[in-house]
This record gives C-alpha cells, sequence and structure tokens, in this order.
C-alpha cells in the first residue's frame, strides 16, 4: 500500500511539473518540465533525506556524544525489528522530531534539543518511537520525496516568472496570464503536497508507536506538552515549510489556518486515540494526557511486558 502511494505521490508531482512547464513554455516546456521532474524524482529518491537534514542543521550523535538518547532508539528499534537508524539532533528550543530516509535500512531519526529536555523519558520514548513506526511503514520515502519535490515545482514557476513571459504562443500558449497563474499557484504546492500526505498516516504512526514503546500513554503525555500553541519559533522550519508535515507536530508557529488544510491531525484527537489504545492493552485510558508523565530522574531501560521501563 505505502508503494502504491508513493508511485501516486511522483505520479501527481510529475503531473502538476508538466502543468506548470506548459504553462510556461508550451509542449515544448512541458516536455523539459517532463525531464526536470524525472531527474528531480530520481535525485529525491537518493538524496531527499540528507537535504532534509541539512536544511535543519541537523548534526549526527553517537553512544558517546548522545548517549541516552542514541542507546533509547538501539533498544526501541530492536523491538521495531528492524536496523538501528542513524541518530541526529537540531539545536532547536521547539520540542519536535522526525524521521527520513527512503526505507528502514537508510533512515535517520532526528529530535531537537527542546524536545530533549521538555519530555521526560518514557515521554521521548513514545516519541522516538512514533518514528520508528514511520520508518517501518515506510511513510518517510513519501515525506522525503515530497518535502524535496515541492521545493522544485517552486523553483520551476519562479524560473518561468523570468523566461517564460515572452509574447511567443508556440513557446508560451497562454502568454503572461499562463506564467502568472503558475507564478501565483506554485507557492500553493507544498500545502498541497501536506494534504496529499495522509493525516491518517500519523494515527497509524502513533497505533505502531505505542505498540513499540510498550505503552501509548506516554506519547499522548507526550503529545499535550508539545502541541502547546505557545512553543517557540523552529526558524528552520519557517524557511522550508514545506518539511513541516514530516514533524511529529507542526513546526509552523503561524495560526489560523482551517483544520480542512493542515497537515497533521487534531492533537486531542491523536490523545484519545492513544488512550483508547492503552485501554485495549490493559493499561488504562483515563486520565488526561498528562497520565504518562513520570519524573526525569528515571533510568531507562527496555519495556517489560506490563509496558513501564525497567
Amino acid at each position: 500500500m505505502n508503494y502504491a502511494k508513493t508511485a501516486l505521490l511522483l505520479a501527481a508531482m510529475t503531473a502538476l511539473f508538466l502543468g506548470v512547464g506548459y504553462m510556461i513554455g508550451g509542449t515544448g516546456g512541458a516536455l523539459l518540465a517532463l525531464i526536470f521532474a524525472l531527474a528531480t524524482n530520481a535525485f529525491a529518491y537518493w538524496n531527499s533525506d540528507k537535504l532534509v537534514l541539512r536544511m535543519h542543521n541537523a548534526r549526527p550523535v553517537s553512544r558517546q556524544t548522545a548517549p541516552e538518547l542514541w542507546s533509547m532508539v538501539e533498544q526501541l528499534s530492536a523491538r521495531a525489528g528492524f536496523p538501528m537508524p542513524a541518530v541526529y539532533v537540531i539545536e532547536d528550543p521547539q520540542p519536535n522530531a522526525f524521521a527520513t530516509g527512503r526505507n528502514p535500512e537508510n533512515a535517520a531519526v532526528a529530535a531537537t534539543t527542546g524536545i530533549m529536555q521538555t519530555l521526560s523519558r518514557e515521554e521521548l520514548a513514545g516519541v522516538m518511537a512514533h518514528e520508528l513506526a514511520h520508518i517501518r511503514n515506510r511513510d518517510t520515502l513519501i515525506m522525503t520525496i515530497a518535502a524535496t519535490v515541492a521545493g522544485a515545482i517552486s523553483m520551476l514557476a519562479q524560473f518561468g516568472l523570468f523566461f517564460g513571459g515572452g509574447g511567443d504562443r508556440e513557446r508560451n500558449p497562454l502568454g503572461i496570464i499562463g506564467v502568472i497563474l503558475a507564478v501565483i499557484l506554485a507557492p500553493f504546492a507544498a500545502m498541497m503536497i501536506q494534504m496529499l500526505i495522509s493525516r491518517t498516516r500519523e494515527y497509524s504512526a502513533d497505533r505502531a508507536g505505542g505498540e513499540i514503546c510498550g505503552n501509548p500513554l506516554w506519547l499522548a503525555s507526550a503529545l499535550g506538552k508539545i502541541s502547546d500553541g505557545r512553543r517557540a519559533e523552529m526558524r528552520s522550519a519557517e524557511r522550508n515549510p514545506a518539511t513541516a508535515h514530516m514533524f511529529i507536530v507542526n513546526p509552523l508557529t503561524h495560526r489560523g489556518v482551517d483544520d480542512l488544510f493542515s497537515t497533521h491531525p487534531n492533537p486531542a484527537k491523536r490523545i484519545a486515540a492513544l488512550q483508547a489504545q492503552a485501554a485495549e492493552m490493559g493499561l488504562g485510558g483515563g486520565g488526561g494526557p498528562s497520565v504518562a508523565a513520570t519524573r526525569p530522574g528515571r533510568s531507562f531501560g527496555m519495556p517489560s511486558t506490563r509496558g513501564g521501563w525497567r
């Protein structure tokens, strides 16, 4: 199913490239756009994860430089049943995290310094398990390609603004009107891609993350904390809004966007679903979003059969 969604996304992006190319340069422009689209898709498949990590100034860490986070990811990935991904840290006060990579064998997880300072060990484990679930579900392939291709579409439209405005109807059948339409509509490409990345992926990753870490309430508690509207601005995300859908919660600080256009499900609904999952597992689902909070000083270990950390 995820492979089919990836193919559909790439086809949609290719069609969008063709449309913008035609509006800018007619048939010849559409052909050039198709070549550009194929090259961009191929480049994104192999390199988009590296680009996204670079966009957010993520630095790799090891067992020596970040022992607790590294060991946490090592243990959780073993429970998830795939090789340990590379671990990155982003120096940013906003509590957030994301995963990237084309497959479980070539993947990475990144956490901000803000989320590591804000959450307890159990809550952070819930977040990391959620990101590992995205990797196991291969959602990260779609997310990383979407982020890269969105920027390429915008670049193509901007290119047309400077070079596609001539009056040659053969080359540009819609004239300056077509160019203006392409340039105006292109900024919406990132938003459309975010809408194409189904929000149900987050629910699926939440549920799988709860199974991986052993207690869905840890992630529920984490979401209750990091979804706070008073979060600090994440400058790298504001500069690269097309990557917003990759994060566990929306990193953009602007408000007032209707739920219809949101890249993430409502946090309260996600928390409720996690509490229901916990109840199914016999862990209890009541007590609000903070039920999983624990003292930061608790030691971190492998989950027991009842979901606690030894």
